[in-house]
């Protein structure tokens, strides 16, 4: 059979499997294919090496514009064309000229492709960081000498825009004819603001625009029986100020 199309050898050193059993032992027995698979796939180690890099460089525009001489497309330069060097491999028989371009302008192609694919993982991977909210605070919540069993954690987040969060967990203590209600506390005991009630073991809570953390820094969850007065029970299960970091 003949010599295995450039398409497919880029696509075999990408690791797809396109390969029949009669194209397979072609590769075999074949040293002119094995030689430009063997070209093509060091290319794709070599660009898939970067992807445990942090950050990831632009090439240079000589390498775009050689991609672009290479492929024939519109705007080549020929200058960079010219000065471009072509890959040849020793096991390649001199009998065949247009070999060594063949297999240069595949490199090129499988190069670009792979680029390609780091860069828009990159620009996914950033976006993911920034799109994550930070800590800010937490907080460990001790129980009150009526909870003994009682124990929490509590946890400030918050995201690019400036929005907050307040998670807390509670464990070890719960009531069924009481809800548990999550409130911020001003340092001095003069004020305090409900951000809701918590059911379950954990919850989220958003915490208003314009509140001062370094003020209301006491995280507190207390029991609320259901009397229609919302105002503090007096009965705190648990309680810690936040730690900021």
């Amino acid at each position: 059979m003949s010599h295995l199309d450039p398409e497919q050898l880029a696509l075999i050193a990408l690791g797809e499997p396109v390969a029949s059993d009669q194209e397979r032992e072609h590769l075999a027995s074949c040293p002119v294919c094995r030689a430009e698979l063997a070209e093509l796939s060091h290319a794709a180690l070599v660009a898939r090496s970067t992807m445990d890099e942090l950050e990831l460089d632009a090439p240079p525009a000589r390498v775009w514009d050689g991609i672009v001489a290479e492929l024939g497309l519109a705007g080549a330069s020929a200058q960079t064309a010219a000065s471009a060097s072509p890959v040849t491999s020793p096991e390649r028989p001199a009998t065949e000229p247009s070999a060594p371009r063949r297999r240069s302008r595949w490199i090129w192609v499988l190069a670009a492709s792979l680029v390609l694919v780091l860069a828009i993982g990159g620009a996914v991977w950033i976006g993911i960081g920034m799109l994550r909210p930070d800590s800010i605070a937490t907080a460990a919540l001790d129980a009150f000498p009526d909870h003994p069993k009682a124990s929490g954690t509590a946890q400030v987040d918050e995201s690019r825009d400036g929005a907050r969060t307040l998670t807390v967990t509670l464990e070890g203590e719960a009531k069924s004819s009481e809800y548990r209600e999550v409130w911020l506390i001003r340092n001095d005991g003069g004020a305090l603001i409900s951000l809701g009630v918590l059911e379950g073991s954990s919850g989220s809570f958003a915490i208003p625009d314009g509140v001062d953390l370094s003020q209301y820094d006491l995280v507190d969850i207390s029991f609320e029986p259901v009397d229609g007065n919302p105002a503090h029970s007096g009965d705190s299960i648990v309680r810690g100020r936040l730690s900021f970091a």
